[in-house]
């Protein structure tokens, strides 16, 4: 009777030997997240707990998310030396090129919804409770003892945007009182607005911690940054010029890095982001949505801007860059 029962166990150990395994529902995959500065809450608030939410009911299968956020042109570099980023969400279009040039990304990726573009939100001026300096507008940066904190704009894509922002908001104002672009004045005001300038840190967010601890008396930066200060009772004040940019900041699928185990899940976040619920949780974090803007009346802080302009005004990130960034601001305005 033993040997009988003994050969049966060992008969049905070998069939189960043979028998495929159950799948291992306790595996997950991970995505990796490079962002420029000011993405951080958005996405570890409320973008990524939707995915993988959705992801899990969907497919049954765990999601993590890895993160590292940084100025811009910072992520972009390190992406191009080598960090293992699945998708890289930035601040200006520039970098996602350079990413395309670099062999990182590929260069379809305006094809994506909205132009490849996840989300925009204006530029602003953050100035001390009560307005001490009388600061209105950006040409009012530039007065003599006014203490200006300002990214860098050679790690920082909030830093040129904000260059673009006063450049343009001079061509804006002079084109409606004479016609006429005066571009001497726009690069004068950034001469002046320069010269007051005494911080310049790594990323929009490191700009504003340094103004959050009391240095400066102003400081331009994102609308989004503005919000989220007020919204944690700091003592400042919201100064909306009357035409400024609206920052448009696209995202990129690394297709050096992923692999293609992971590559249907990556594309399914990345496409995620294009989504209602996605585009209005944006909002929720004071982005404006790139898709529909009705989503936009749902945040009652959103400014009004008089005189709203893109990249666009200036030929796109393609002119911009080299005629404004390089060719005023770095050798004429910085260099002195």
């Amino acid at each position: 009777m033993l040997k009988k029962l003994s050969i049966l166990l060992t008969t049905a150990i070998l069939l189960s030997a043979c028998l495929p395994s159950p799948p291992d529902r306790s595996a997950s995959k991970t995505i990796t997240v490079y962002g420029f500065s000011i993405m951080k809450e958005a996405l570890e608030k409320d973008i990524y707990p939707a995915f993988k939410a959705k992801w899990k009911s969907e497919h049954n299968e765990d999601i993590e998310f890895v993160s590292s956020f940084a100025g811009s042109e910072t992520v972009t570099n390190q992406i191009l030396q080598g960090a293992p980023a699945d998708i890289a969400i930035l601040s200006i279009e520039r970098d996602a090129d350079r990413l395309v040039q670099g062999n990182a990304a590929n260069a379809n990726w305006h094809s994506l919804p909205a132009n490849g573009i996840v989300n925009k939100t204006p530029f602003i001026i953050l100035v001390r409770a009560g307005n001490p300096k009388g600061i209105h507008d950006f040409a009012d940066l530039g007065k003599p003892g006014i203490k200006i904190i300002h990214p860098d704009p050679a790690s920082s894509g909030g830093a040129q945007w904000s260059i673009l922002a006063i450049y343009g908001s001079q061509l804006k104002k002079s084109e409606a009182e004479s016609g006429n672009k005066d571009t001497v004045r726009a690069t004068n005001t950034l001469k002046a607005i320069w010269k007051n300038v005494i911080s310049s840190p790594g990323s929009a967010r490191e700009a504003r911690t340094q103004f959050e601890l009391g240095q400066g008396d102003a400081l331009i930066t994102y609308e989004l940054e503005g919000l989220m200060m007020k919204q944690a009772g700091a003592q400042i004040e919201m100064i909306v010029p009357p035409a400024t940019i609206l920052s448009e900041h696209p995202a990129v699928l690394i297709d050096r890095n992923v692999t293609d185990a992971k590559r249907p899940v990556v594309e399914a976040f990345l496409n995620y982001l294009w989504s209602d619920e996605a585009q209005q949780a944006f909002v929720k974090n004071h982005f404006r949505s790139a898709t529909n803007d009705s989503f936009n009346d749902a945040n009652k802080e959103f400014a009004q801007i008089q005189q709203p302009f893109t990249a666009e005004y200036f030929g796109g990130w393609g002119k911009a860059y080299p005629e404004i960034i390089d060719a005023i601001f770095l050798k004429q305005v910085q260099a002195k």
